[in-house]
């Protein structure tokens, strides 16, 4: 007689500790039978900014993605603050900007999109733009549609957007990959301009150590698939961080320290 195979018990959830916002427990994902991530954990802290970073085809998109549920895991569990996705706020940043915002709405339409979602009154919508206008600076013309507005600008209207209905949670995915530096540079100094000013917590993942290392808070280095963490590094250099910032001790051993691990990694 072939033996009964009985399934296995789930273990306990497990919080993350005291300031954690984010808590991934078990998280489980394979991709064509092969693991991508196997019982994963990760505590991400609260009013942080967490930069991912990795060798190619670590996951660190689909990571971001799976935590924001855009997709779906095999097995585990992520709550917010003990809540799960459903009843947390979140703003997501893509990468391809020409493909997030909505081309048939006006560009100040796709901003307003999740405030109208959340059935807020017109009056209400109107001064939560007008804030994110007064805080960005916009110096186009929202009432174009994205198509007849220049990359950086798009991306620019992608950040408002996520931020319109104050998130607990931010994620951005490469949101500079396909911006010139100038706009580069202008985007990072909005996002600290943000973050210094809300305190939102914020996800951000980068194929730049420079970039990571420089908005973070805590630099999140991952490994070969299948993906474990390598090592999380603080970096508490004040801000607002200048280019006096890439100078800095601090940074420069940051960034050497995560790329020894990187290195390593890769060479595994």
């Amino acid at each position: 007689m072939s033996a009964v195979t009985m399934p296995s018990t789930p273990a306990a959830f497990v919080p993350g500790p005291a300031g954690t916002h984010n808590t991934i427990r078990g998280l489980t994902k394979h991709f064509a039978g092969w693991p991508l991530y196997e019982r994963f954990d990760l505590d991400i802290p609260k009013h942080r900014i967490v930069s991912v970073f990795g060798p190619n085809g670590c996951g660190k998109s689909t990571l971001i993605n799976m935590i924001a549920g855009l997709v779906p895991i095999d097995a585990g569990e992520i709550l917010f603050d003990g809540k799960s996705l459903a009843d947390t706020k979140i703003g997501y940043v893509f990468q391809n900007y020409r493909e997030a915002l909505l081309p048939w709405r006006r560009t100040i339409d796709n901003i307003r999109y999740p405030l109208e979602l959340e059935g807020m009154r017109k009056g209400d919508i109107e001064t939560r733009i007008g804030e994110l206008e007064e805080s960005f600076g916009v110096g186009f013309d929202l009432k174009r549609y994205p198509y007849e507005l220049s990359g950086g600008q798009q991306q620019t209207a992608s950040i408002m957007r996520a931020l319109a209905p104050k998130p607990e949670v931010v994620f951005l995915d490469e949101p500079f990959s396909a911006l010139d530096f100038e706009m580069t540079l202008f985007i990072r100094e909005k996002l600290q301009e943000v973050f210094v000013a809300t305190g939102t917590t914020m996800m951000l993942v980068s194929h730049d150590l420079e970039e990571a290392v420089y908005l973070a808070d805590e630099v999140l280095l991952l490994t070969k698939r299948p993906t474990r963490v390598a090592e999380i590094l603080a970096y508490d250099d004040p801000r607002p961080r200048t280019v006096d910032t890439l100078s800095a001790p601090s940074f420069v051993a940051t960034k050497k320290r995560s790329m020894e691990i990187f290195q390593r990694e890769v060479r595994r």
